[in-house]
């Protein structure tokens, strides 16, 4: 779907993500106002402006280059590189941020990845034929991003709608929450003991009175159901937060946490490493919450879950060690 079909990209949507090529118009917004004038964009205009000469040779050595030879990993720019500022995110290299800038603004797409390393290239050279290319203001790329990122959370204040999806990327969003409420799409809820004001799609209304089946899977640290830290501990009583830069001695529960979800609740994590040269998973450690289901089922698919896991990275085994909940003893035996 990525390199053949062309129905994602790589795209900063609420964080670096990946998007689909049909919501083209609704990320081509930010890519025709960044840098927007929010802090991180200042210091980019600044960067632009402290050598607007040098900045335009760079952008178009690169410009004709990709154009040129077709994708292209960062790396073969080395000696372009010398010199200037970086920004801190782009390992030290000028070449980095100049290729992040033109990312941002949609000139340049990832094409494909060897590996970790992404291949560069043109994105008009890129996007399929079909990519919708319509130009929307700022009241019609609300409506639209609102009813995704709505539609997604089923019910959310307005702050979790702007955390959600095109984060922050949300103009005009009182009076579109107005025109969206008074066309039928989106209602007006109150939910007991919880403060503010709530909205629920129209689709979610319809799906409450579908029938629905759970399921016990393991969450990605970004996933989109749990990128809203404070929304998910006020809905599953579910206090997570990654631990990727805080140092090893200070870490709650490991570098890399999975929340464990086991039909509509949250009910604990596992600690995972994997050695790539192995092909070995480790299971360092498993939490449970207090309130987590303890019957075998639960233990069964909580452990279908880590081997489809196990699947999905090709390992060829999977190891547990002792530090396993004592309602889940059995997770790492057999």
């Amino acid at each position: 779907m990525l390199w053949q079909e062309r129905a994602l990209f790589e795209y900063w949507a609420h964080e670096a993500s990946i998007v689909l090529t049909e919501d083209y118009p609704i990320h081509a917004y930010r890519m025709r106002h960044y840098p927007m004038s929010i802090a991180w964009g200042k210091l980019i205009q600044q960067w632009i402006d402290s050598d607007p000469e040098r900045f335009e040779q760079m952008r178009s050595h690169l410009l004709s280059e990709f154009k040129a030879k077709g994708g292209l990993p960062s790396r073969v720019f080395e000696d372009q590189s010398r010199g200037g500022e970086s920004s801190g995110w782009t390992s030290g290299r000028m070449i980095n941020r100049m290729i992040d800038y033109l990312w941002q603004r949609g000139e340049v797409m990832v094409v494909r990845r060897e590996g970790n390393h992404r291949i560069w290239g043109i994105a008009d050279d890129f996007l399929p034929d079909w990519t919708p290319r319509e130009t929307l203001e700022a009241t019609e790329l609300t409506r639209r991003a609102m009813l995704k990122a709505l539609g997604a959370l089923g019910i959310a204040t307005p702050s979790q709608i702007t955390q959600h999806y095109t984060r922050r990327r949300y103009p005009e969003l009182n009076a579109t929450l107005k025109a969206l409420e008074h066309d039928g799409l989106i209602q007006r809820v109150q939910i007991a003991d919880w403060k503010g004001t709530w909205y629920l799609s129209r689709d979610a209304l319809h799906a409450l009175e579908a029938p629905w089946q759970g399921r016990t899977t393991l969450l990605s640290p970004f996933d989109n159901l749990i990128c809203d830290r404070n929304r998910t501990e006020q809905m599953f009583n579910f206090l997570f937060r990654i631990e990727i830069y805080v140092p090893k001695p200070k870490r709650q529960y490991g570098y890399y946490v999975l929340p464990i979800l086991h039909d509509d609740r949250l009910i604990g994590r596992i600690d995972p490493s994997f050695d790539r040269k192995q092909k070995r998973l480790t299971i360092h450690n498993v939490y449970a919450e207090a309130d987590a289901p303890d019957h075998g089922e639960t233990v069964q698919a909580i452990r279908a879950a880590i081997e489809d896991l196990g699947r999905w990275l090709q390992a060829d085994r999977i190891d547990y060690t002792d530090s396993i909940p004592s309602q889940w003893s059995s997770l790492g035996k057999g």
